[in-house]
């Protein structure tokens, strides 16, 4: 298993942060999570509490490869739908997961009955994801991960994941960005350049970040393998200079 070939997806579910109610920290903290791990965020997707559209989404991801990391909506109050989907996507029904209902039990005795235990519903065949607060678990299908909404759950709980499951992933690629301020020019006046970057260094991801100010700019750079960002850096500084504009290097 190599990090070239895999990608990581984040789903954040809740109508609470697409009407505004809740600001979502989770997509930041996902890709800072995985930077500290050589690990790169390939996509992420906000869905609202539809059934229908977070099963969608879910059937769609469930038929790739993809490391996806779902967050919110698994609790058992009637506007929470991510466990129903995710059976739903899977094609198999919800059933109690006695490991998820001891760990209920430990934590609140009697009290789990008769409704904490709801959260111990799974899709068939899931397996726990911890919880280091509370022990109400999480769950995985494939690859696919289930977590809490708030942030001091899930966040230890992506850890974990990443932890036990793809420590075997972590920093096995020699990652580096680099980029250069450009003054005074518009990106269709550097577009061919751009283009010649990309066609030499294929496997490398050009950016081009325009920003209108007291002095119009453009961020243009590259991110990938470090020997080909350095190589492609020379060349667009190289470009650029020749095209007469002004730059400034900036810090990776």
């Amino acid at each position: 298993m190599s990090s070239h070939s895999l990608h990581f997806g984040a789903y954040i579910i809740g109508d609470e942060i697409l009407s505004g109610k809740r600001q979502d920290k989770h997509l930041s903290r996902v890709i800072e999570t995985l930077g500290a791990r050589g690990l790169s965020l390939s996509w992420a997707a906000y869905l609202g509490d539809e059934p229908a559209r977070i099963t969608a989404a879910l059937q769609r991801s469930l038929a790739t490869s993809d490391i996806v990391f779902s967050f919110g909506g698994i609790g058992a109050t009637p506007d929470d739908f991510t466990r129903q989907s995710a059976a739903a996507a899977l094609g198999v029904p919800i059933e109690r997961h006695a490991g998820a209902v001891a760990e209920i039990e430990a934590r609140f005795g009697d009290a789990a009955y008769p409704k904490r235990v709801l959260m111990a519903d799974f899709p068939q065949g899931a397996s726990l994801i911890p919880n280091p607060v509370n022990r109400v678990a999480g769950f995985s299908v494939g690859s696919h991960y289930f977590l809490p909404g708030f942030p001091e759950m899930a966040w230890p709980m992506l850890e974990w994941v990443l932890d036990t499951h793809y420590s075997a992933l972590f920093h096995q690629r020699d990652h580096a960005e680099a980029s250069i301020l450009v003054f005074d020019a518009g990106e269709s006046q550097l577009i061919d350049l751009m283009n010649a970057v990309v066609n030499q260094f294929p496997d490398l991801k050009l950016f081009s970040l325009p920003k209108l100010d007291v002095r119009r700019t453009i961020e243009l750079g590259v991110k990938g393998q470090a020997s080909e960002v350095a190589d492609a850096m020379n060349m667009i500084c190289h470009g650029v200079s020749s095209a007469g504009f002004e730059w400034h290097a900036l810090s990776a």
